[in-house]
């Protein structure tokens, strides 16, 4: 998936909506510096704000990972084959991890799952509104929470309040790859 793709829709369903990058950010909680340094960037934001973003702007997460002739169905279901999922960055991704979209064709999702490559250099620290379940699926990672230190192996998992800092790097041989399902509480609507 292009990224650059993902960041023109941002901009594009805000100008559709006739918010500003100020408005936009008081229904996200984000600064007007952030979004426009997002909206002028070729990479796309990490999944927390992404969600955030399309929440505030009232629509599925999924019209991002679709180009206009594969849209999310409006369905009570997703099947989401493990050769066909779509994958959202690359080494380069400056937040640290790859991450690859679960179920993106279910329409009205109230949570986002997601399995994530988390590289060795992972640094940057996440909160958001609300809950969060992390798997871990192969390899090893260190995780931390509200300045508390974790080492998680393959089948081990974490189930915390997003709102706490938490951040997590691969530790081993190779990088950790992790289920991560976001839960928000609420769904803002324009």
């Amino acid at each position: 998936m292009n990224e650059v793709i993902i960041v023109k829709k941002i901009r594009e369903l805000r100008k559709s909506r006739n918010l500003s990058l100020e408005k936009l950010g008081e229904l996200t909680g984000l600064t007007k510096g952030y979004l426009s340094r997002i909206e002028h960037s070729d990479k796309a934001p990490p999944i927390y704000t992404l969600s955030r973003i399309t929440q505030a702007l009232g629509v599925d997460i999924a019209q991002f990972f679709f180009d206009d002739e594969h849209k999310p169905r409006s369905s009570d279901y997703s099947v989401s084959r493990w050769d066909e999922r779509i994958k959202v960055g690359g080494r380069c991704t400056p937040y640290g991890y790859d991450y690859e979209a679960v179920a993106p064709d279910k329409a009205g999702k109230n949570m986002e799952p997601y399995v994530i490559t988390v590289n060795f250099e992972a640094k940057t620290e996440f909160r958001h509104e609300g809950e969060e379940l992390i798997f871990v699926l192969e390899g090893e990672m260190e995780f931390f929470l509200n300045k508390e230190r974790f080492v998680l192996k393959q089948g081990d998992s974490i189930y915390f309040d997003a709102h706490l800092p938490h951040s997590g790097r691969s530790l081993g041989e190779k990088n950790a790859k992790i289920l991560i399902v976001v839960y928000s509480y609420k769904r803002m609507l324009l």
